[in-house]
C-alpha cells in the first residue's frame, strides 16, 4: 500500500491575513510525498531536507485520509522538496497536497481534487501551523494557476491559468506563518481589500503590488525589491515572507534578477504552474 505524489509551491497576489480573503499562484517547484501504508495504526513522518522538523502536519494529512477512506492503518510518510521552509513560498501547503494525494494513491481511493485539498487545509489547523488555513495557498499548489479564496469559508472565488514567468528572491533568513503577527496585519485590512477587489476583476499584478507595499510595511519587510521590479514587473512579498516573487516579460525579469541577485541569499527564474498536484 503505497503512494506517491508531488505538488507545486506557490507565490502571493494577496495574504489572507488582514481580511480574510487571499490569492495565490502556483510555480514551477515541487515537493514531493512517498506514502507506505501498513497495520500499525501509528504514522510516523519524515523531511528529507530536515531530520528535526516537524511532522505533525503530513502525519495529519494521513491520518485524515485513512479516518475518511483506510481501515485504521498507520504508516510512514517521507516528504523531499526543492521548496525550501519556511520562506513564504507555500511549503506546507505543497507538502499537505502531496501527502493526501499519496495517501489516497496508496489506499486506491478517489476524490475531486479541491475537495482534497480541504482535507489538508483542515489538517493544517489541525496541526497548528496556519493562522488562516491557506486554503489559497492550498488551492493554488493542487490545482494550478492562480486562484481567489474565501479563506473563512474555504470557498474558491475565481480561479485563471496566466502563464507567467516569474522571478523568485528567497533570502538566508526564515519565517514561520504562525509566528506572524496578525494584529499588525489586520490594521492593512482597508488595502487588503483594495487587493482583493484587484483580485478577484483579474487584476493580478497591480494586486501584487499594492499586496507587497502594505504587508511589508505591517511585516517590517524592505519594500526596495517591489520597487525595484516597478513599472516594467510586479513584484510582492510572498507570503509572511521572507521569499519576494515577481512577475513579468522574461527579459525584465532578467534585468531584475541582476539587481536582487546582489542581496544575501538565493535568487531563481521559473514560470507559473497550470496543472496542480499530482500523483506519480
Amino acid at each position: 500500500m503505497d503512494g506517491r505524489a508531488v505538488a507545486p509551491a506557490a507565490g502571493t497576489v494577496l495574504n489572507a491575513l488582514a481580511n480574510g480573503y487571499g490569492s495565490a499562484f502556483a510555480i514551477d517547484a515541487y515537493t514531493e510525498a512517498t506514502v507506505e501504508l501498513d497495520a500499525t495504526g501509528e504514522v510516523t513522518g519524515e523531511v528529507a531536507e530536515a531530520p528535526d522538523a516537524d511532522t505533525r502536519l503530513i502525519e495529519r494529512c494521513v491520518e485524515s485520509v485513512v479516518e475518511r477512506f483506510g481501515d485504521g492503518e498507520g504508516g510512514h510518510v517521507r516528504t523531499e522538496s526543492e521548496v525550501p521552509m519556511a520562506s513564504g513560498l507555500k511549503s506546507s501547503s505543497a507538502a499537505a497536497n502531496a501527502t493526501v494525494l499519496a495517501t489516497l494513491d496508496a489506499l486506491g481511493a478517489e476524490m475531486d481534487r479541491e475537495d482534497a485539498c480541504r482535507l489538508g487545509v483542515e489538517a493544517a489547523r489541525d496541526a497548528g501551523v496556519t493562522i488562516t488555513g491557506a486554503f489559497d495557498d492550498a488551492s493554488a499548489s493542487m490545482l494550478g494557476g492562480v486562484t481567489v479564496t474565501d479563506n473563512t469559508d474555504d470557498v474558491l472565488i475565481r480561479r485563471d491559468e496566466p502563464e507567467w514567468d516569474v522571478l523568485v528572491y528567497t533570502p538566508d533568513e526564515r519565517s514561520f506563518s504562525a509566528d506572524a503577527d496578525v494584529a499588525r496585519c489586520e490594521r492593512v485590512a482597508p488595502m487588503a481589500d483594495v487587493v482583493y477587489e484587484l483580485a478577484s476583476d483579474g487584476d493580478y499584478e497591480r494586486a501584487m503590488c499594492v499586496n507587497g507595499l502594505a504587508f511589508c510595511a505591517a511585516l517590517g519587510y524592505p519594500t526596495e525589491p517591489i520597487v525595484e521590479a516597478m513599472p516594467e514587473s510586479a513584484a510582492s512579498l510572498s507570503g509572511t515572507g521572507p521569499s519576494y516573487t515577481a512577475v513579468g516579460d522574461r527579459e525584465a525579469l532578467e534585468r531584475l534578477k541582476d539587481i536582487w541577485d546582489q542581496r544575501d541569499g538565493h535568487t531563481w527564474l521559473t514560470t507559473t504552474q497550470l496543472t496542480g498536484a499530482t500523483t506519480k
